[in-house]
């Protein structure tokens, strides 16, 4: 059973502003989406909403003014790493990045406890990302400082869908009633595994489209199912759209086959086009985790339904807001 951390937790009232060592997620992990509940996730994102505003206000600040980050990637990142820096920085804190591992001790065949105890020897908090499913839980048993999974394999990533949701939530100002279309690429797509146990915490409903080598794993659709949450799957788009709020897609990745000629069955699978987006409601959004390939035509980026960028401005935010949050400045 989850655990709130804000109700667990109280902020301090009697620390000044920006020394909140007594207040939620202080100190804490971020591993799981499965460590949330929805004040958990009320707390994040007003947080994350004064980070946006801050931002437009002033651009940086010192809030983590002598604090530093590590930023370790184990996999090729562009948003993930890059935002977690931009976050940082913003907030007047130095970073240690290491994105090429291979030329770091790890190729000379140093274990991942060994790194992590390496680390937080010069940083405050470590930002991880690994190609296998539990790394993060792994590098947390041995760290002393905050670890943050920023992905780990097939398994989840939920740094991505904190601001996936919080998307949701700035975009279309609730989450309650909506109805949420998942494409693309949902077995191997840590994003969209995440996502949809987020959401899971909202009364909304789940349709999800791919090809059957694709589809959702079982073990999601049964938890879900035990929530209550209205599923419905599918291997077309045009049936469940006209009703969609909220359509999410993620590319397939062919890094994730190990039989390339499965991947060149389902690379193409669905492409979103203008003349797509016509059964589509006025008011609704489109969400890619992006890089993407060719599953949203460019033609698509000029209607305003179209959040995906708009969703990687609103990743900084919430990724500011983390950072602040487990180094106590929140």
């Amino acid at each position: 059973m989850t655990t709130c951390t804000v109700a667990a937790n109280q902020t301090n009232p009697h620390l000044p502003f920006g020394d909140q060592r007594g207040a939620p997620f202080y100190g804490k992990d971020i591993l799981s989406v499965n460590q949330f509940c929805r004040s958990d996730l009320e707390y994040i994102f007003g947080v994350a909403h004064e980070m946006r505003e801050m931002v437009a206000r002033v651009g940086t600040f010192d809030l983590l003014k002598g604090k530093i980050m590590a930023s370790l990637f184990y996999e090729p990142s562009t948003r993930t790493s890059s935002s977690f820096l931009a976050a940082m920085q913003r907030l007047g804190g130095s970073i240690i990045p290491i994105n090429e591992v291979q030329y770091s001790s790890v190729a000379k065949g140093e274990s991942l406890p060994d790194t992590i105890r390496t680390l937080e020897c010069y940083a405050d908090v470590i930002v991880l990302r690994h190609p296998e499913v539990g790394a993060s839980e792994l590098a947390a048993q041995y760290a002393r400082k905050p670890v943050i999974n920023a992905g780990d394999g097939v398994g989840e990533h939920p740094t991505q869908a904190l601001l996936d949701l919080f998307t949701i939530m700035e975009e279309l100002q609730r989450v309650d009633g909506l109805t949420v279309t998942l494409l693309g690429d949902l077995r191997y797509g840590r994003t969209v595994h995440s996502l949809a146990r987020l959401l899971s915490l909202y009364d909304v409903r789940l349709n999800y489209v791919s090809p059957h080598a694709l589809r959702m794993p079982g073990e999601i659709l049964s938890e879900l199912q035990d929530k209550g949450i209205l599923q419905s799957e599918h291997e077309l788009l045009a049936p469940v759209l006209p009703e969609t709020d909220v359509l999410y897609i993620t590319r397939v990745q062919k890094e994730r086959f190990s039989d390339m000629d499965e991947y060149q069955t389902v690379k193409d699978a669905y492409v979103i086009n203008p003349e797509t987006m016509t059964a589509a409601k006025d008011r609704m959004i489109v969400m890619h985790p992006l890089p993407r390939l060719g599953e949203i035509d460019m033609a698509v980026d000029d209607d305003p339904r179209a959040a995906y960028f708009r969703q990687m401005e609103y990743g900084l935010y919430v990724r500011m807001a983390l950072l602040a949050m487990v180094l106590g400045k929140a």
